[in-house]
């Protein structure tokens, strides 16, 4: 690799300094920095104004199956807003493909000039409440964790089985302890004497705190914590102000995004929010370049002699504009082209189903006076539990557009001759159609809602016919026959019914028109597709839907 020199007003983050330096990089490593003068600086960038020099950003939490892109088309776009690294845990695909689906995410990562550095699941299946495609045991777990490329224990959602000390999980995380390498937390709401067990358990992170004081307090007792930006649940507006305090414990990340949104930014985005709030640059950019790289033990580069040459040119320390990214001191983006090539991808999958009738989705009225009802709120992972009186018609519980009660289904995805779990759910706004995913946190079987069973079995079925994908099932008028007409829309996701093989740029357009489509539904919702993927996430409270029924976060059980 050829040497390079960088000329460009330095920012010495560790030492709340900027300068006009002169950077030497040889073998991907940077040789020295030598301090220049203004002029020199100036002349160096003739009618420009000198760029600034920093470390590159870090992701500090991510799914990157959530961004529907293979590791390396997702490294493609996240080097244009001065990403170079991720703290990923390919929990998601290790719950639809096991050991084999981490190693496929390893394997793909390592063929871009890019720093992923992922964990080992500590939740595969996430509950005994759903069916999952398959399973990690302690001592499979402890195999990822002895991987170099593997950095730490990745979220423990089973937040019930720390407290009571279930064996298996105290393995995972004695396993982690005993290689040193740190477990990260995932405890939304808990507080008091039982989070004070959850971290003395030794859980050092937790990426979901919903309020500022739930976060002070996870603070106050060690715990770092991350502000979460995703495409659904966006935390930055109630924790940002506690960055003031608590820079050297605090990171940014964004858990979970898809395409669309990652074409529009990345921990870019947060800084330059965060600056606008009002918080000093130096402890924005410890959140977002330093403090992930220390907790974990990144090979990543903090712009010191001797690092790797991992840093970025930026416009400006308000809006942070990208102007050239490095990564082991070689250009992987530049003036917004992104310079990593794209690579051959093979699939994986674990996908059984078989296509359904509409009769598997009716739901038989047997006198109830109220239901369990799924209250969805945007923005947000948690859910309201409501209770409402069904509406019925013909002998059957049906959506209601009027009260927007709409019928919610989860399929397994896994074995073709298991019965659907059906529920109610309120808040998605749909008129005319229904959507349906085979992206279904955290077992990714097949979830769809609709406003009739027709609608919900052709989305269904949709995700089916390509082994994954997400659907969208457009009811319109057609005047020629003078009939309803149901129109299906398809992004075909086959790897792992997850993450597709195609290029991550087409990827982004075509999910923003399904997204556009799912809103001419009625859909308030800012993330629809990203909101519908989380109804079957039961490690957040209070009311979910899994493939085996109805589940109340609170009591941690099945009620239906």
């Amino acid at each position: 690799m050829a040497s390079q020199t960088i000329q460009a007003n330095l920012v010495d983050i560790t030492g709340e300094r900027i300068y006009p330096a002169e950077v030497f990089i040889s073998e991907g490593k940077i040789a020295f920095i030598r301090e220049i003068s203004p002029d020199q600086l100036a002349a160096s960038w003739p009618g420009e104004t000198p760029p600034f020099l920093l470390p590159g950003f870090i992701d500090s939490h991510v799914h990157i199956e959530s961004s529907m892109l293979v590791p390396s088309e997702f490294a493609r776009i996240a080097v244009l807003h001065g990403t170079v690294a991720t703290v990923s845990d390919p929990h998601e695909i290790a719950n639809v493909c096991g050991m084999k689906g981490v190693e496929y995410m390893i394997e793909n990562g390592n063929t871009v000039p890019f720093k992923f550095y992922f964990g080992a699941p500590s939740c595969v299946p996430a509950t005994r409440f759903e069916t999952a495609g398959a399973s990690l045991d302690a001592k499979e777990v402890e195999a990822l964790l002895q991987k170099d490329a593997v950095k730490y224990l990745s979220e423990m959602m089973n937040f019930p089985g720390v407290l009571h000390k279930d064996p298996e999980v105290m393995e995972k995380i004695e396993a982690a302890h005993r290689l040193g390498k740190p477990v990260d937390g995932h405890a939304p709401g808990l507080r008091g004497e039982a989070l004070q067990q959850y971290i003395g358990a030794g859980i050092s992170t937790d990426h979901e705190c919903f309020t500022r004081e739930e976060a002070e307090e996870k603070l106050s007792l060690g715990m770092k914590v991350l502000i979460r930006e995703g495409s659904a649940a966006r935390n930055f507006e109630a924790l940002i102000d506690l960055m003031h305090d608590h820079a050297d414990n605090m990171m940014f990340c964004s858990d979970d995004k898809h395409p669309d949104s990652l074409v529009e930014g990345h921990i870019d985005q947060l800084c330059a929010r965060a600056v606008a709030k009002g918080i000093d640059v130096f402890k924005v950019l410890k959140a977002a370049c330093i403090n992930p790289a220390l907790h974990y033990g990144l090979n990543t580069g903090l712009l010191r002699e001797g690092d790797p040459a991992d840093c970025i040119l930026v416009k400006d320390l308000q809006q942070f504009k990208v102007i050239s990214t490095y990564i082991d001191g070689r250009l992987v983006a530049d003036k917004g082209v992104s310079l990593i090539a794209r690579q051959p991808v093979q699939p994986i999958n674990h996908f059984h189903a078989e296509p359904k009738r509409i009769s598997y989705f009716q739901i038989p009225y047997n006198g109830e006076t109220t239901i369990p009802v799924i209250e969805a709120l945007d923005g947000q992972l948690i859910t309201n539990r409501l209770d409402m009186a069904p509406t019925v018609k013909d002998g059957m519980m049906v959506s209601d557009q009027d009260r927007d009660l709409l019928k919610i289904v989860v399929v397994n995805r896994y074995d073709h001759g298991k019965p659907a779990a059906r529920a109610f759910i309120k808040n998605f706004g749909l008129k005319n159609g229904a959507i349906g995913s085979s992206v279904a946190h955290d077992s990714h079987n097949i979830v769809a809602v609709g406003t009739d069973d027709e609608a919900i079995c052709m989305a269904v079925n949709a995700v089916i016919a390509t082994q994954g994908g997400i659907s969208c099932i457009v009811r319109f008028k057609d005047s020629s026959f003078h009939h309803n007409t149901l129109e299906t829309h398809l992004l075909p996701l086959g790897i792992a019914g997850l993450m597709s093989a195609d290029d991550g740029f087409n990827v982004a357009t075509k999910y923003t028109a399904m997204d556009h489509l799912a809103k001419s539904l009625g859909t308030p919702l800012s993330a629809p597709y990203m909101t519908l993927s989380f109804m079957a996430l039961l490690v957040i409270p209070h009311l979910k839907l899994s493939d085996l029924g109805i589940f109340d976060g609170d009591q941690f059980a099945l009620i239906q």
